[in-house]
């Protein structure tokens, strides 16, 4: 449809996770390049970030840019009970036939570890969506992770993402020996007016398209609705491009973004 109209080899503003479209904006860069050392030391790491900021496509990005040393695990419905998000964990980890117990569940897991440290690869346990966590006990079991652990270095990492109020979450003064654990607390902010323009060119460059299709005028009112959250620049940088199509436009201004704003803010 509009793709072939513009030229595009794939849609640029994609919903999914894809780190190909992941724009570097300055917050960005500096959140991957912190993950990374973090991971590299085998510690544990917390990302935060409003709604659709790019916490999920930063970890997909990191995981292609840490390479084959490393083995991402990620947890993606973290409402669980503490045994329960063991024996995910122990899933993940390929152990064939989780235990029902928590000791053995520990040794099993203890021994995955082991052996992949053996063959030269880090585990990284990455919960995602960790506001979402009831059971209290599962963040001392994400901290006691860290046990595993020879007399020089850690066996695994851990990132834990999640919403702001994962901050609040975590201050509590139940959580300070995990807090002790934590070498990397790193909140994503919105793209600010200059990188939404870049971040919009960045996708239309990457999908074939040519930079520029989104006016001065469009790109600041786009900037006003979404808040530089990259999530719902996407749903209406789409919507903008569906909207050009359908009336033959060649670039997309401030009139059709005003055309599709009502719709999109309800």
């Amino acid at each position: 449809m509009y793709k072939a109209y513009f030229g595009f080899r794939e849609k640029p503003f994609s919903k999914t996770p894809d780190p190909r479209f992941l724009f570097l904006s300055s917050g960005h860069e500096e959140a991957l390049a912190r993950l990374e050392f973090v991971l590299e030391e085998r510690e544990i790491a917390v990302l935060t970030g409003e709604i659709g900021c790019g916490k999920t496509t930063l970890s997909r990005a990191l995981m292609d840019r840490l390479g084959e040393e490393y083995r991402f695990c990620f947890i993606v419905n973290p409402r669980l009970n503490a045994i329960e998000f063991l024996r995910t964990t122990a899933r993940l980890l390929d152990v064939e036939h989780p235990a029902a117990a928590k000791d053995d569940l520990l040794e099993q897991i203890n021994t995955v570890v082991y052996e992949s440290y053996q063959k030269g690869i880090c585990p990284v346990i990455v919960v995602d969506e960790a506001q979402m966590i009831a059971d209290a006990e599962v963040f001392d079991e994400i901290r006691l992770l860290t046990n595993f652990q020879l007399d020089d270095r850690n066996l695994l990492g851990v990132v834990i993402m999640g919403q702001p109020e994962l901050r609040g979450m975590l201050a509590s003064p139940r959580f300070e020996p995990l807090r002790q654990r934590i070498a990397l607390h790193y909140h994503l902010l919105p793209l600010s007016l200059e990188e939404t323009m870049d971040y919009l060119d960045f996708r239309l460059e990457v999908a074939g398209g040519v930079p520029g299709l989104f006016t001065p005028d469009a790109v600041q009112k786009i900037f006003e609705l979404t808040g530089g959250v990259p999530r719902r620049i996407n749903s209406m940088a789409t919507n903008a491009l569906l909207v050009a199509y359908g009336s033959d436009a060649a670039l997309i201004d401030s009139y059709i973004i005003n055309e599709i704003k009502d719709e999109l803010m309800m």
